[in-house]
């Protein structure tokens, strides 16, 4: 593109100060009944990779978490029972009813932590702070992905690692396959569970214009990461990216 001020808003192009607003709507509209669509879409598997994800994170007890974008707070549970009483674990998102039905789970399930409205382009805590920062179905919603990156980068301590799990390029057989069930089905189910056929609709788009595997490594690397490798989960319908400082 040669207007540095447009971004990609799904398949469509908008001003990048627009696309945040945009991203907004999409998850005020669909907040309520986010984890029932992600079990439906997935058939469960968001779960198992969530779980990889811990795995894959190396804390340990008594150690700081950022959880980016985390939404509903999947994770950020996940590492609280891990992290212990000593541990610190800050669930993060730039959208208010996500943050809040994430924040009042927890709560529902007798689970404290620390909880930030803010954006992860301009993160609002000390560099060198978090053993772990995480992001999960969250960067390829954000304007420019490498202007967060550096930020992941900025807040981690020397040693630390990012964990980013992310849509990406699926398997090519399995393409034309997953490129119905992405365009047909799930706004279908979209429209059935929370009458919202158009945001699902931009889910399979944000998709398709996410960096691919070996292109989101690249982007990790020029932000100062080192050793970055990636899992394909599932075919690479996911990937999870591991980089260290």
């Amino acid at each position: 593109m040669t207007d540095t001020n447009k971004t990609h808003f799904g398949y469509q192009e908008v001003a990048e100060k627009e696309k945040a607003r945009h991203v907004a709507d999409v998850f005020d509209s669909v907040a309520q009944r986010y984890d029932l669509m992600n079990d439906l879409m997935s058939g469960g598997l968001h779960r198992l990779w969530k779980v990889f994800v811990l795995a894959q994170s190396g804390v340990r007890d008594g150690q700081r978490v950022l959880d980016i974008a985390g939404g509903t707070g999947d994770l950020a549970l996940a590492f609280a029972k891990k992290l212990g009483d000593r541990g610190q674990v800050w669930l993060t998102d730039i959208n208010n009813a996500m943050l809040t039905r994430g924040r009042d789970r927890l709560c529902d399930q007798g689970v404290m932590i620390a909880t930030a409205q803010c954006d992860a382009e301009k993160l609002p805590f000390p560099s060198n702070y978090f053993d772990c920062v995480t992001v999960a179905f969250g960067l390829r919603n954000m304007t420019r992905k490498e202007v967060a990156l550096a930020e992941m980068h900025r807040v981690l301590k020397p040693g630390g690692r990012l964990l980013v799990l992310e849509f990406s390029r699926v398997w090519k057989p399995l393409t034309p396959l997953y490129d119905f069930y992405s365009f047909k089905v799930i706004p279908r189910l979209g429209e059935m569970i929370t009458n919202d056929a158009a945001s699902y609709r931009y889910l399979a788009e944000s998709i398709r214009m996410h960096p691919d595997q070996q292109t989101l490594k690249g982007m990790m690397e020029q932000v100062g990461f080192e050793n970055v490798d990636y899992y394909n989960l599932t075919l690479g319908v996911v990937a999870l990216h591991r980089g260290f400082k």
